[in-house]
């Protein structure tokens, strides 16, 4: 299909992109606002009584500013694709204003403006992430004696799992196969980056962490990565920023969920983080947030306590008021995620998921992926999760959810009370 720019437009896009994209490569959220190992051990040894104190390089945003400013004067038009640029090129400058202020009072402002908070609407438009993380608490609170005897045990040594992935990771990605580390310094059980994943050397981990870690980090966050830096006209789609990251960690989360892999505990923790973050913005601190999350369901894994209120306040205040809120988003994208894929199936045409994969991308962005690939500008993903790759399971599954909220499961479920009161 003849491309719906001029040559010069369409060059002065792509030149748009490149430049946001470099501006973009000097702002690594994550890396920023992340702590040194030896905090949480200075915190256990402290008796779990001194809250850390972290020590954040501030990052100069006028380099980015400046290729911003650059950029947006390429982008003039009113297309959905120069939308989109322009859309990237806001989110990019409200990063670099972020990361230029961490560790002060008025960080938790900027982290509001790129990811929105715990009372911030999600998908309908009326309720808001607060309100589904209770709901969602609650629910799974009156599963926990039985969540706790399904749990499965933690057997596997980061070595173990380590080989587990290494034999599996080239099934999906071949010689293009994201390399396994073994590490001390990192304070998830577990972290991913652009080609690699790293297990925490002093962890241990189950079968479900094992798959978890295929589906969520693999198959969505590397496999987007690679798919998007692929594109031949536009490889800022590889590039992982704020603008993305609830669609992402929407899509990675429900990969999960529709592999089997997400477990309870896990996804109770999801809905304890944004009432953690809510908490710190009304005044919780530190030591707070931990007490809360040895509560909540880490009470025989203080590490996990430690990472989960480290989450929350990475970046802004320790001593409470200013948290950083990005954790607010896998609820709210796992959300608007589903429905998307409702939307998608029901369309029948699965390009309209596959689209999901042609990059990192935003669902704000779908209008100007399409735009892109009907003129024949936007490369068909090479990496996909089997669940996207055949249809059927997925196509059943959404279809039986679509029919059970059709249902008013509160009147079967008291038919059923006296049973199992008995």
């Amino acid at each position: 299909m003849k491309s719906p720019f001029s040559d010069a437009e369409f060059e002065k896009l792509k030149k748009a992109a490149a430049i946001l994209q470099e501006a973009e490569s000097r702002l690594p959220v994550l890396r920023t606002l992340s702590w040194d190992r030896s905090l949480a051990d200075q915190f256990f040894k402290s008796g779990e009584k001194e809250p850390p104190k972290p020590v954040y390089n501030k990052v100069d945003p006028d380099p980015s500013l400046a290729l911003v400013f650059q950029a947006r004067a390429l982008i003039n038009g009113d297309s959905e694709v120069h939308h989109w640029l322009h859309r990237f090129a806001d989110i990019t400058e409200e990063t670099a204003l972020l990361l230029s202020v961490v560790g002060t009072p008025i960080f938790h402002g900027h982290s509001r403006a790129l990811y929105g908070g715990p009372t911030s609407p999600v998908a309908d438009g009326k309720s808001t992430a607060l309100e589904f993380a209770r709901r969602l608490d609650n629910l799974l609170s009156e599963f926990d004696a039985s969540s706790q005897n399904l749990q499965p045990p933690e057997k596997l040594t980061p070595q173990e799992l380590k080989a587990h992935l290494d034999k599996a990771l080239p099934e999906h990605f071949g010689d293009a196969a994201p390399r396994v580390e073994i590490t001390r310094n990192v304070s998830a059980k577990a972290a991913a980056g652009r080609d690699y994943i790293k297990l925490r050397a002093d962890a241990h981990f189950s079968d479900l962490d094992e798959s978890q870690l295929l589906q969520h980090e693999a198959l969505v966050h590397i496999a987007t990565g690679f798919n998007g830096a692929a594109q031949p006209h536009f490889p800022i789609l590889g590039e992982s920023y704020p603008g993305n990251a609830r669609t992402q960690e929407g899509l990675a989360v429900f990969a999960e969920f529709i592999s089997g892999s997400l477990d309870p505990r896990r996804f109770k923790r999801l809905a304890d983080r944004v009432i953690a973050i809510n908490m710190s913005a009304e005044g919780a601190d530190f030591l707070d947030l931990y007490t809360y999350f040895r509560e909540q369901g880490d009470k025989d894994a203080p590490f996990e306590a430690f990472e989960s209120a480290r989450r929350v306040v990475r970046g802004g205040l320790v001593n409470g008021g200013g948290p950083f809120t990005k954790d607010s988003i896998y609820l709210q994208g796992l959300l608007e995620v589903h429905n998307y894929l409702r939307t998608a199936v029901r369309a029948g045409d699965p390009a309209f998921i596959r689209l999901l994969f042609a990059g990192k991308i935003d669902l704000e962005d779908l209008g100007a992926m399409k735009f892109l690939r009907d003129a024949g500008l936007l490369a068909e993903p090479k990496y996909l999760p089997p669940w996207a790759t055949d249809l059927r399971y997925l196509l059943s599954y959404l279809a039986y959810s679509t029919f059970l909220n059709e249902i008013d499961l509160k009147s079967v479920a008291e038919r059923y009370e006296t049973l199992f009161r008995s």
